[in-house]
């Protein structure tokens, strides 16, 4: 199956993040710097730059209906 690309963050540690939501709702995802971010001034491998959000192409449409429903609050729930 091909990967395809759900979505384009500022960085990796957001990448990170929505790939945990995506994997917690049983969505195989991994990301990796864009092409964009690859003539970085400083040429560091670091986890700043534009980086693509990868999932397989069979589960797209079900990452992106995720990414589209606004988190449940839990308005009970203490500070």
């Amino acid at each position: 199956m091909s990967s395809v690309t759900l979505t384009v963050v500022h960085d990796g540690m957001e990448a990170e993040e929505l790939c945990g939501l995506l994997r917690v709702n049983g969505i195989p995802c991994y990301h990796r710097r864009t092409a964009i971010a690859q003539g970085a001034v400083d040429g560091s491998a670091s986890m700043s730059g534009p980086t693509e959000v990868l999932v397989n192409e069979r589960d797209l449409e079900r990452a992106r209906e995720l990414l589209s429903t606004p988190p449940k609050v839990d308005r009970d729930a203490g500070p």
